[in-house]
């Protein structure tokens, strides 16, 4: 092998190293556009009519517990009316979901998805720590208020796919006295109305506020009504939020483009436009808020929690309500980030809620260059699993129609640097005659070169082509929502979309590696690797130092490189290299038989 080969060789090695950095930075954080000028307040809820609700049955009992404060500012003070009301605990559950919420609020506590798993339980969606935060919270006030703490009533007599909560509040007024210069108390109703459909990822939330007396509601804390609050962080559970693995960001859409938001731990960021939604997204699941057309402050945080590696919380902020009653219509999505499931709720004849245009599916992540060829090889995937029911199977059939596809290429590359091995001999003798004229040198080994109709690069120029597909088998291993938990091989590969592990460390991890598993993946690509390279030899070349180099040091730098990468791009490598060696054997035994007839 030449130096241009060689060079050509190592630069794609490179190449390689530095595109598995950067896959994380695909898609990185992008400014954010220049704030449009502030909504007018809408008074109905988006893309719902207005409902008035019918009244709910008081079932409180004689007052004996004491009120629970929700918010507090220098004129503006808000209690529970006092109601005995026993706090618990209710389960709604359809074919998709499990759903459990807390009175205390009238909040979720737990929201599984029974079509995933998380190890041996459903992914639990709501990651609560060893904290008592719950999501979908309501506060008075903006981003800052505590979360209202009173325990709710739960309405008994909804349909079976309608959960709802409400609960009185007294309001005492400061800036308005009576004529005993004591301030005027209103009282005022707050509901909350989930609404779920079997075969939805996406339900509505109602936040209802109602005026008991007259005038608008009485609710204005900094020109606050109160704040919706998600979090306190999404599932399901991880080993480290490295970015590739698993990653926690907040992604919003504009009706042009997904902005997507990476803060740091203990970071703010309110949003300077209002969005068609917003999202806290992970890698395979996300929860996704549609606000409708009420002018909200959205704010995106990565507070504290205790228990759990860093928070992910959304809050929307809305301003003074000016009407006696208002009701605010939020959509919500929980579940897996895959075309099916967000598309769906583009026209209105594929869901249950009869929804258009929510545009959804634009958080899917497609890669800006070979995002159409990792479409194919996923489609192509996709329609041999059906036939074969393992991912693990399906992946090795797949190597073996890229290589069918591929063999033109491959063939070339090898044919070119057998004739380069051949020529070896002139070449060294051409070096030897002008060692002390390299510009003869030069233009006597491309005159060679053009006699024996040889391209120097056509041994490495067909191995860059295939890279390509290398690089498109990465984020389809990496990024494809099926591979994630499916098992390859029981109590070794049981995930495909990432790294196998033999044996764990622990808390010990490798100095300076920073690895704490031992893989057995790894391991078996560097000896396929060498026995693909040992067969690639040409006769005599066994002691060339480049050859040498090519079998023993690029495979032990792959090893570092692909250590911690997805097990399913490792099987394909791995079962390439098998393949790669087979087809070596065999042409070389087909010259063999050649040159001794």
């Amino acid at each position: 092998m030449d130096k241009n080969t060689l060079l050509a060789v190592v630069l794609s090695v490179i190449v390689i190293a530095i595109g598995f950095s950067i896959q994380n930075a695909l898609y990185p954080p992008e400014e954010v556009a220049q704030p449009a000028p502030p909504a007018e307040e809408a008074p109905a809820p988006d893309q719902a009519e207005p409902r008035e609700p019918a009244e709910p049955r008081d079932t409180a009992e004689p007052a004996d517990d004491a009120p629970a404060m929700a918010a507090a500012a220098p004129s503006f003070e808000a209690q529970a009316v006092e109601e005995d009301i026993d706090p618990e605990e209710y389960l709604y559950e359809n074919d998709l979901l499990s759903v459990r919420f807390d009175s205390r609020g009238g909040d979720i506590v737990s929201f599984r998805l029974f079509d995933h798993w998380d190890d041996e339980e459903p992914v639990e969606m709501i990651k609560r720590g060893d904290s008592d935060k719950r999501a979908f919270t309501l506060a008075f006030g903006d981003d800052r208020a505590e979360p209202i703490d009173a325990v709710f009533h739960r309405r008994a007599d909804t349909d079976e796919h309608t959960v709802e909560f409400y609960r009185d509040f007294r309001v005492h007024d400061r800036n308005e006295t009576d004529e005993n210069g004591d301030p005027v108390e209103h009282e005022f109703r707050v509901r909350k109305v989930y609404r779920f459909q079997p075969g939805e990822y996406l339900f509505e939330l109602d936040v209802v506020m109602e005026n008991r007396g007259s005038g608008p509601v009485p609710v204005n804390v900094d020109n606050r009504a109160y704040t919706l609050g998600i979090g306190p962080q999404i599932g399901p559970s991880w080993r480290e939020l490295d970015g590739r693995h698993e990653y926690r960001r907040f992604d919003h859409y504009d009706g042009s483009r997904v902005r997507r938001e990476t803060l740091n731990a203990g970071e703010r960021e309110r949003l300077d436009t209002r969005p068609n939604w917003v999202s806290i997204a992970g890698k395979y699941f996300a929860i996704i808020a549609v606000p409708g057309n009420v002018d909200y402050a959205i704010t995106m945080a990565k507070d504290d929690v205790p228990g759990i590696e860093e928070g992910a919380q959304l809050y929307f902020s809305r301003p003074t309500i000016r009407s006696q009653f208002q009701t605010d219509t939020f959509r919500f999505f929980v579940g897996p980030r895959t075309d099916d499931a967000l598309g769906r709720y583009n026209r209105s004849r594929d869901n249950a809620f009869g929804i258009t245009n929510l545009e959804l599916e634009e958080m899917v992540e497609t890669r800006f260059m070979l995002g159409w060829l990792e479409d194919i090889l996923k489609a192509a995937l996709n329609l041999i699993y059906r036939v074969v029911p393992n991912f693990g199977v399906a992946i090795i059939i797949l190597t073996l129609v890229v290589k069918a596809l591929l063999m033109p290429l491959t063939r070339k590359s090898r044919d070119s640097m057998a004739r380069m091995q051949e020529l070896s001999p002139k070449i060294q003798e051409l070096r030897e005659k002008y060692k002390n004229d390299p510009q003869k040198l030069n233009a006597e080994t491309a005159a060679l070169y053009k006699k024996e109709g040889i391209n120097p690069l056509g041994g490495c120029l067909p191995i860059l082509l295939q890279l390509p597909f290398f690089i498109a088998m990465f984020g389809l291993f990496n990024n494809h929502f099926d591979l994630r938990g499916a098992t390859f091989i029981p109590g070794w590969i049981t995930d495909l979309s990432a790294p196998d592990s033999i044996l764990n460390f622990g808390e010990f991890t490798l100095p300076m590696l920073g690895w704490n598993d031992l893989r057995l993946l790894p391991i078996i690509f560097v000896a396929t690797q060498m026995v693909a390279s040992k067969f690639m030899q040409q006769p005599g070349a066994g002691q060339n130092s480049q050859m040498k180099m090519m079998m023993y040091v690029l495979p032990i730098v792959f090893f570092f490189v692909l250590y911690n990468l997805p097990s399913g791009l490792l099987v394909y490598l791995i079962f390439s290299n098998i393949l790669m060696a087979a087809e070596n054997i065999i042409v070389k035994k087909k010259r063999a038989a050649a040159a001794t007839a």
